[in-house]
């Protein structure tokens, strides 16, 4: 049991409460309302949905908001390693996790407020967050859409400063759909009429322009990606362009060409929500940024001392074909600059496309070490992973853990130090971290 009064307050609601989703908007709207409605009083609202790079838009619209001197509330899912993770409550001189105590009676009150009905854990948790960010100053709310987007617990905001669509592509099918343009279709739900809509850089076609009708349907300002603003690397800056000129910048502190558009829909999406971002904030924003578990390099800890002496490791918790496709990319480009052998660590849960992911880190990757997710009843055994890398090209085979995996590696590599990803899953990374020492502050 753990000794934190919010993590009780939430283990005993999944005591009570079924867990995963329900895609409606009946039971959180009905327990707000008891609430006072506080999703209605709350700050400019940045709303963001998108199958991969929400999580990084929220932390780059945090870092240029707090660059310039305002105070955030940001609310991201899910967490890697506490509960507290997904609600940063707005402070000067940069935001921080809610405290155990606040977080708690919060979970009291709404539990309450709640009366025993039937609502799930998720709905319950982002009333929380309505709650909160209502409760304590601030100058801007950032929101991390959870499932989807037209029937996500948090799509109850009626007019957001603005709403973004991060990369849309194939994930959660059954909750979704099966084809790019339903998932889209989805993710365009939190698009609001009359309200600004920023459309992040997107792969497909199909996806762009169901987005961009979606828009145009609810006579909304549009700022798409590649048509009303960019960005670019060039001299080993970043170049970020729009109607209003440009701004040669640092490089985003975030690993990977894909930062790049997604730090410029992040910009896009501040502009649009009113707030200024000059040349000096948007710098600093780059150089500041932070995003755990998603290329992260491992802080030092007690896994890192398993590992090659000298060996070079990297968190990610990417788990579908796109986040694949990008971080592939982001290797291949360390792989350029500073080359070392890279060696891959995976674990993954049953509802994701494994080979579809695998297939990404061929030519690249010289072996596979697959692990159990040990934080999910949906973990794809070891050595069924292991298959599913061999079918997608690659050379692998199964390990009891991430330690062993390190160790082994440790114990039978004589090469040059290595690079590792260890990658797969938003619960490995968040194990990962946990067992590490170093979770996320």
């Amino acid at each position: 049991m753990s000794t934190l009064a919010a993590d009780r307050e939430i283990e005993s609601l999944m005591s009570l409460h079924p867990k995963g989703f329900d895609l409606s908007l009946d039971r959180i709207s009905r327990l707000l309302e008891r609430l006072g409605n506080p999703q209605d009083h709350l700050p400019p609202v940045i709303h963001i949905a998108g199958t991969n790079g929400k999580g990084s838009c929220a932390a780059f619209s945090r870092a240029l908001l707090e660059a310039a001197g305002h105070r955030v509330h940001v609310h991201t899912s899910p967490h890697l390693v506490n509960w507290h993770e997904r609600y940063r409550l707005a402070a000067d001189g940069g935001g921080r996790l809610v405290e155990d105590e606040v977080f708690a009676d919060a979970i009291a009150r709404v539990a309450k407020a709640n009366e025993g009905q039937k609502i799930t854990v998720f709905e319950i948790l982002t009333a929380v967050t309505f709650l909160l960010f209502s409760e304590h100053p601030a100058d801007a709310v950032i929101i991390e859409v959870g499932l989807g987007g037209r029937f996500d617990a948090t799509n109850v905001v009626t007019e957001p400063a603005v709403s973004v669509i991060m990369p849309v592509s194939l994930d959660h099918e059954s909750f979704l759909g099966d084809r790019v343009e339903l998932i889209a279709a989805e993710k365009a739900g939190i698009i609001k009429s009359g309200c600004p809509v920023v459309i992040g850089a997107q792969e497909s076609e199909t996806a762009l322009q169901v987005l961009i009708e979606t828009a145009e349907r609810l006579d909304c300002p549009a700022f798409v990606y590649g048509q009303d603003f960019l960005a670019f690397e060039e001299n080993g800056r970043m170049v970020y362009q729009d109607e209003d000129g440009l701004m040669d910048l640092s490089p985003p502190r975030l690993p990977g060409r894909h930062q790049f558009a997604n730090a410029a829909a992040a910009i896009a999406a501040v502009k649009s929500a009113g707030f200024e971002i000059s040349h000096r904030v948007a710098d600093k924003a780059m150089a500041n940024v932070t995003w755990p578990g998603r290329m992260q390099k491992l802080p030092q800890g007690r896994l890192t001392e398993l590992a090659p002496k000298g060996v070079d490791i990297w968190l990610d918790g990417g788990h579908n074909p796109g986040a694949g496709v990008v971080v592939a990319e982001a290797l291949a480009e360390q792989e350029e600059k500073n080359p070392r052998p890279l060696f891959l660590i995976c674990g993954m849960i049953n509802t994701k496309d494994q080979s579809g992911y695998f297939r990404a880190f061929k030519g690249l990757v010289r072996h596979v070490y697959t692990v159990p997710v040990s934080l999910s009843e949906a973990s794809v055994p070891n050595d069924e992973l292991a298959i599913r890398a061999v079918e997608a090209g690659l050379s692998a085979e199964p390990v009891s853990s991430v330690a062993n995996a390190l160790m082994l590696l440790r114990d039978t590599w004589d090469g040059p130090p290595p690079r590792i990803l260890i990658s797969g899953s938003l619960y490995l990374a968040g194990a990962v971290l946990a067992e590490n020492g170093t979770p996320p502050v």
